[in-house]
């Protein structure tokens, strides 16, 4: 009996492998430069014929792998091949893909027009498409015939443009092949992602323990924008004296961004803020009196967290807290006066008085400074204009600092120098 003939596919696969023994010995480095360019592309359209060719092999041979007990078809290849198997089941991805949906792809695929990995990029933007049929408003024939035109369009496309193009054409291919139905889906695109940006927001604080708390946020990108643009005004990055710290140093930016979201947070309205507890959200400090008037020692805020006296005095300046001031035996002498902070009509005073912030050789505008008390209010200074004085936030702070000293020039300017 003679041995039956093999099928002509497996009988060419057979001898492209022999085709290829002949070549083993050969020297590409020995060709022309003419015949080497040539060669290269001979064998880049070869090699993605063939990487098509299994795709599609894959797709049609699942019986193998069931037969033979593995999962699929690409963990049956990795075994036996001792190939990758994240590479064979994008692969086999590719072959289902074009076998159950994309047939015309399928098809230029194997005959070349189209290299593989142009095929991958289609493949994704036309299922990504499909799956956007719930979201337009269209009968199920007139989204095929979109699909189809989608499919044909990219195609066409893949002849002038490389993956990487493909892909930015594809995320706007109803654009081209249905400009009609393009709005309606985008708008119901941004209406999910919205949502579920929504649904996603989070801030978790994490106390560090070390003086500082770690703050992960996952807000909406408008959010996001917003804040960045918030936090800008204070970094003003076209100022030079808003990059340098006050040892002359450069400051990294996004510590520049952390101490601008500090500022924004003092520059709060509380009185636009929801009740909480009963009452306008404030913050309550603990501290003795002693450290009030002295500015050393330590403060506690209501969550048990520690602060310097100093850091207090220089809070009392612009947020609206209330120090709990304890006496002697820790009774409490005074729960604040909301008259220590600076009126809405003097700032705007204070703003045509002094323009910027007034420290030497600061040009900080007025809209982002604070309202400082020369004399401390802790210390029975008066809230009013002539014992006021507007700082930007990083001249607030070092006038807190017990490291540098500071005076007042006769033109109102406050000069600070470092201790020696």
């Amino acid at each position: 009996m003679t041995e039956l003939a093999h099928h002509p596919y497996l009988a060419g696969a057979e001898s492209l492998v022999a085709v290829l023994d002949s070549m083993v010995d050969l020297q590409p480095a020995f060709l022309p430069e003419a015949d080497q360019r040539r060669a290269l592309q001979v064998m880049r359209a070869v090699a993605s014929r063939a990487l098509a060719m299994e795709a599609m092999l894959m797709a049609a041979a699942g019986g193998v792998a069931e037969a033979d007990g593995h999962r699929d078809v690409a963990a049956w290849l990795a075994h036996r091949s001792h190939a990758s198997l994240a590479a064979g089941r994008r692969a086999q991805r590719l072959g289902d893909a074009c076998d159950r949906r994309w047939q015309h792809l399928g098809r230029v695929l194997v005959t070349g027009c189209v290299d593989v990995d142009q095929g991958h990029v289609i493949v994704a933007a036309l299922d990504d498409l499909a799956a956007a049929a719930t979201l337009v408003d269209v009968g199920a024939e007139e989204w095929g015939r979109v699909l189809a035109l989608a499919e044909a369009h990219l195609v066409e496309q893949a002849a002038e443009f490389g993956p990487r193009e493909l892909r930015r054409l594809g995320e706007r291919i109803l654009a081209v092949v249905a400009p009609e139905l393009a709005e309606q889906l985008e708008e119901k695109e941004l209406e999910a992602a919205e949502r579920r940006a929504r649904r996603r927001t989070s801030l978790r604080i994490q106390h560090l323990g070390d003086g500082t708390a770690l703050i992960r946020a996952r807000v909406p990108e408008s959010v996001a924008l917003r804040l960045t643009t918030s936090l800008e005004a204070f970094t003003n990055p076209r100022r030079a004296e808003g990059r340098c710290g006050s040892d002359g140093e450069t400051v990294p930016y996004d510590r520049r961004l952390g101490e601008a979201f500090c500022s924004l947070l003092e520059c709060l309205d509380p009185a636009r803020l929801p009740l909480h507890g009963g009452d306008a959200t404030t913050l309550v400090i603990t501290m003795d009196l002693a450290a009030l008037v002295e500015g050393l020692g330590a403060a506690t805020l209501a969550d048990g967290s520690r602060i310097t006296a100093r850091e207090a005095r220089r809070m009392a300046c612009t947020a609206d807290l209330v120090p709990a001031v304890l006496g002697t035996r820790s009774v409490p002498l005074d729960l604040g006066r909301t008259a220590r902070l600076f009126s809405p009509g003097q700032r705007k005073a204070l703003a045509l008085r002094d323009r910027e912030c007034r420290a030497q050789g600061c040009s900080i505008p007025s809209t982002w400074t604070e309202a400082h008390h020369l004399e401390p209010w802790s210390r029975g200074g008066r809230t009013d204009l002539a014992n006021a004085v507007l700082l930007c936030s990083r001249h607030h702070h070092l006038i807190h600092d017990d490291r540098y000293l500071h005076d007042r020039l006769p033109n109102g300017d406050i000069r600070f120098a470092r201790r020696r």
